[in-house]
């Protein structure tokens, strides 16, 4: 059987190495299936070229993974057509968050035969073998697929527990020497890039959070430093983009990651999604040792009551002890604050604005984004039940127009009013982020003109 993965472009210079398919290509190459990946994003190939392509190709099945933002459900739509338009037509098969918290809407909308819900490893190992030996589908655990006019859904599949069994992303299978160009927060020109999972979930519920699995699996910390450095040794890896939701899962997981990493001497750097309640000095200390630059903060709101109501689990002091620790430490604060969960206002907004003029080191721009209620998070739920949103239909082909744009409005403010406070924010922001550009640059030409500095390389490698 002859499998292609189709990897769509993202419309980004340089893109996020696709690990989902990854794994899914490194699992299907385990049990012997042929897989090959179209790579659409590196080459920027229009979507009649993959018609073509599979036009020109024998392929068994084809498959799609999405997430659920507003760009990547309008390309998945865009290339279901060029799939759909080819002669030889393969089974088509979509995944990801996108489609699984609705995948009836999904399987409609793409016209494809047979959607994967959730965690796909285990469940596409079976679905191939079930494809292959012509038995039912409705054996198969963790799929969703139309018959006739009738949508059937299996029961959902239990989540791989030891998640160290499933092997290494198929990197050989993609192109590396792309992906490694990845940019991340204080990267320099000799870095090389890719991100790594180290384990999979989170321990808390947001409400706008779209995860429909719950808890976090770690990976062994053996196994994280084994494939650390595979890719340093095979790809001259240097920086490591920790890609889990929320890899500062405890105080003493973090701890124990960073032990490991100094023991094996990998000497590379990295960066990682964490919270601000581990955000403790002893913990910072060993993560800066171990090479960590940057952290990335779920914020969200600097208003206790508007924490309160998203189910954020934590609190105000919390965070400001936290980021202040991180700059102590000489790591990196990302902030990621969101405007228009239930209960907001733009004195709320503005209580994010100024903490982030306070305590923002320029490492990153960060602007703030409404938040958005995608399906399967508990705020879609809300809005359905409050008449704000019909289904999800609704909330696809009406209500989330862009990922920058008010989708439904929790708050007592005219969508105009939203926007013209969402602006307002981010002007300052923005304005605030190049006039420290500026002064970079400035403080350059101090040094070139008035100090003579012969290192100097020109103001466009600024």
């Amino acid at each position: 059987m002859k499998i292609l993965l189709a990897v769509y472009d993202n419309d980004s210079y340089i893109h996020w190495f696709p690990q989902g398919l990854a794994y899914i290509a490194a699992v299907l190459d385990r049990e012997g299936y042929e897989v090959e990946v179209y790579s659409q994003d590196v080459h920027h190939y229009p979507d009649e070229h993959l018609t073509e392509y599979l036009n020109k190709n024998h392929f068994d099945i084809i498959c799609v993974s999405v997430i659920a933002g507003y760009y990547q459900y309008r390309k998945l739509l865009t290339i279901s057509t060029a799939i759909n338009n080819s002669k030889n037509r393969p089974l088509y098969v979509i995944g990801g968050h996108g489609p699984s918290p609705e995948p009836e809407y999904f399987l409609r909308k793409t016209n494809a035969n047979i959607a994967v819900i959730g965690e796909g490893e285990d469940t596409v190992v079976e679905l191939m073998q079930a494809i292959t030996d012509k038995s039912a589908l409705s054996a198969v655990h963790g799929i969703a697929y139309l018959d006739g006019d009738k949508t059937i859904i299996t029961p959902r599949r239990k989540l791989i527990k030891d998640i160290d069994t499933i092997p290494f992303p198929a990197y050989d299978k993609f192109p590396i020497e792309y992906y490694r160009l990845l940019r991340m927060p204080h990267c320099n020109n000799q870095d090389f890039a890719m991100p790594l999972l180290s384990g999979r979930g989170c321990t808390f519920r947001c409400n706008f959070c779209y995860r429909l699995d719950k808890g976090f699996r770690g990976r062994s910390k053996e196994y994280i430093i084994e494939e650390i450095a595979f890719l340093r040794k095979e790809y001259g890896i240097s920086y490591i983009a920790f890609s889990d939701e929320l890899l500062m899962s405890s105080k003493e997981r973090t701890v124990e990651l960073c032990e490991a990493i100094i023991k094996a001497d990998l000497g590379i750097k990295w960066d990682c999604n964490g919270r601000l309640n581990y955000a403790a000095p002893e913990v910072l200390d060993i993560m800066k040792r171990s090479g960590c630059v940057f952290i990335n903060y779920g914020i969200e709101a600097m208003d206790d009551q508007i924490l309160k109501n998203m189910k954020k689990g934590l609190r105000i002091h919390q965070v400001i002890k936290g980021i202040k620790a991180t700059l102590s430490a000489g790591i990196s604060p990302g902030y990621n604050i969101i405007f228009g969960n239930i209960g907001e206002s733009k004195d709320t907004l503005n209580k994010g604005v100024e903490f982030l003029l306070e305590h923002d080191d320029g490492s990153q721009m960060r602007t703030i984004r409404p938040v958005t209620p995608y399906p399967g998070s508990p705020l879609y739920y809300h809005a359905i039940q409050q008449g704000m949103l019909k289904d999800c239909a609704d909330f696809y082909e009406n209500k989330h127009t862009n990922s920058d744009l008010l989708a439904i409005n929790f708050t007592n403010m005219t969508d105009d009013e939203f926007h013209r406070a969402l602006y307002d924010a981010n002007s300052k922001l923005i304005k605030n982020y190049f006039a420290n550009k500026c002064n970079q640059v400035l403080t350059q030409a101090e040094n070139l003109y008035l100090n003579a500095n012969s290192e100097f390389r020109g103001f466009r490698q600024s």
